[in-house]
């Protein structure tokens, strides 16, 4: 099943937009888990069994596990989901972008490794960058109006008339799309921006990032990017969820701030 048709399973399956980032960082761990040698894994894995039935998505950050060594508790967790809720999807945010025969190797990664569904990355390098990842059957989902405020020292740049950000949209909604599964990034914090770029990309899905912890507004964003089903969004929340408390019942805390986070995202009608 390729990353639309799975994506559009999840929409339907949980009746979410919500996509929980899974950043998993010891230093904000409950005490429970202090020393524990598998705290990673056991925390992302409370976390995704407390809250997979009002999600869309899991959105697994690698460098949270990469720098920690942990690039096994990162397979354990991305197997875990796939097996045990085949309903969400899988998208590892990676932000990847290099030559071809390095591109290879990532896709490898994460369609190999980590079998996710989909994969970040950047598109500065242009189409032949990502072709080794539609080779492997897996999404590419590709930055385009990020929500960090440098994003403006690029992104905003007059490239022929229209910002670079647009330029970005049109490639991937013209070019890249021809070749495979994609989809863009979008951040919540620029609402206006997220509906001139579902003008130009059409139907195509966008991960927002932005809710919670960054300030954006879900509803705005919402409003601004559905796609012509009222859905096309996946919003996505990391340390507002994930975080939520840190007493023992750190689980329960971050399922009632997802539930919160679903119900904000919800379009209306829904």
């Amino acid at each position: 099943m390729g990353f639309h048709d799975q994506l559009r399973r999840s929409w339907a399956a949980s009746n979410s937009l919500l996509c929980v980032g899974l950043d998993p960082d010891p230093a904000r761990f409950p005490t429970v888990l202090d020393a524990a040698p598998d705290a990673i894994f056991r925390f992302c894995k409370e976390i995704v069994d407390a809250t997979a039935d009002v999600v869309c998505a899991f959105k697994p950050q690698i460098a949270y596990f990469s720098s920690q060594r942990e690039e096994a508790a990162l397979e354990r967790i991305c197997t875990y989901i796939l097996e045990e809720y085949p309903d969400v999807t899988l998208i590892l945010d990676a932000k990847r972008g290099d030559i071809g025969s390095t591109a290879e190797h990532y896709a490898r990664e994460a369609f190999g490794r980590y079998r996710a569904h989909a994969v970040t990355v950047n598109p500065y390098l242009g189409a032949d960058s990502v072709v080794p990842f539609f080779a492997h059957g897996g999404g590419v989902i590709a930055l385009c109006r990020t929500s960090n405020p440098g994003g403006d020292d690029l992104q905003s740049l007059d490239v022929g008339g229209r910002p670079l950000y647009l330029r970005v949209a049109e490639m991937v909604a013209n070019e890249w799309a021809s070749r495979g599964d994609c989809g863009l990034v979008v951040g919540a914090t620029y609402p206006d921006e997220l509906r001139n770029v579902r003008q130009v990309v059409g139907d195509l899905p966008i991960l927002v990032p932005g809710i919670g912890a960054q300030g954006g507004d879900p509803r705005d964003a919402v409003a601004a990017g559905a796609d012509s089903d009222g859905r096309g969004l996946l919003m996505s929340s990391s340390r507002s969820i994930i975080y939520a408390g840190s007493g023992d019942d750190f689980a329960a805390d971050a399922r009632q701030a997802a539930i919160e986070a679903r119900l904000a995202s919800l379009p209306d009608g829904w």
